[in-house]
């Protein structure tokens, strides 16, 4: 197949002079050029697209592709994530991972916690925080957690996000708002076990492909699964694969939650655990990062014995598939 390769780079961004945490969500020269070598390597031709602006001027030109596959995060607004889908629709261009209602549901964290508590499906008790004065609103025992609503790769999350008074609750959102100018999700704190559990497929046939537990290093921040630890998991976070009871209630809720939710071809769902063990669904990333050692997906493929070319692989068969090209644009491939 001709496949397009619809990203965000890391350094059309930095050039504006925006903050690295800003930069966080996007991708490296390094993560497009593997996910290039490995497409090639699956026999795809593969055409680099860029962002979403270069993606309008390249679809009204009439340029067209097999699949797109998509790894676009938007620059800004809470439905940054559902642009490309949105416009490849409007073009009527087959591409990977989730659609554009899909995409904008979960990145707000509280439509995806009440979509999954509407299937009856666990997950912490929370508020939303959109100005001070809903602070005094928040009728939650301590310990709470709180985070950005929108954002992703644990932007704005730190050890400050654990609060054990309504002093620091207020210290805290007050921080949060004024630095990502969004509402800020309130939760009760799990002090349980962490996990992310990855997932392929679509509908009846997503599959879970693994459980990671997450494990802090000595070094790291304590006690969170923070921006500073992910951008550093190399130096301060371990990740292990488990396979106990716990996990694999993990496993299962994440499954239900992904389906639920209504994600497509490959994602990630965290989780952390209650004070009596019970697995909580925290969120979900219907499109998770893909550094081949860096994202935690690719992680847990490899330690799940799943090459990273066979991840590629198994994202585009499962959009092919969806898009009716299997059997025909998929004998194309290498044309």
């Amino acid at each position: 197949m001709l496949i397009g390769l619809a990203y965000d780079l890391r350094d059309d961004y930095r050039a504006l002079g925006l903050p690295e945490e800003q930069l966080a969500e996007f991708d490296s020269p390094e993560t497009i050029a593997e996910l290039e070598a490995a497409l090639s390597r699956l026999g795809h031709r593969v055409d680099r697209i860029g962002n979403v602006r270069r993606l309008a001027e390249r679809l009204v030109a009439g340029d067209r592709w097999d699949l797109v596959f998509n790894i676009c995060e938007g620059l800004s607004g809470r439905s940054r994530e559902a642009q490309v889908p949105a416009l490849l629709e409007a073009f009527g261009q087959p591409y990977t991972f989730a659609d554009p209602l899909v995409m904008a549901a979960t990145l707000d964290k509280a439509v995806a916690k009440r979509l999954v508590r509407d299937h009856g499906l666990p997950t912490a008790p929370f508020a939303l925080v959109a100005h001070p004065s809903d602070i005094a609103r928040v009728d939650l025992p301590f310990p709470l957690f709180v985070k950005p609503v929108a954002e992703g790769t644990g932007k704005g999350v730190s050890p400050a996000s654990l609060v054990r008074s309504r002093r620091e609750l207020e210290r805290a959102c007050a921080a949060l708002l004024l630095r990502f100018a969004q509402p800020v999700l309130v939760e009760s704190f799990l002090p349980g076990r962490e996990f992310t559990v990855g997932i392929l497929g679509t509908g009846a046939r997503a599959r879970v492909l693994g459980t990671l537990e997450i494990e802090l290093l000595p070094g790291a921040e304590p006690g969170v699964y923070s921006y500073a630890n992910k951008e550093r998991c190399e130096e301060f976070v371990r990740y292990v694969l488990v396979d106990d009871d716990e996990a694999r209630a993990a496993a299962e809720l994440a499954l239900a939650c992904y389906r639920a939710l209504e994600c497509r071809d490959a994602g990630r769902v965290d989780l952390r655990s209650d004070a009596s063990g019970r697995p909580q669904f925290l969120e979900v990333n219907p499109l998770a990062g893909l550094h081949p050692t860096h994202s935690d997906l690719p992680i847990l493929a490899r330690k799940a014995g799943l090459s990273y070319d066979a991840l590629i692989g198994a994202i585009v068969e499962s959009a092919a598939e969806r898009a009716g090209l299997v059997g025909t644009s998929l004998r194309r491939a290498g044309r």
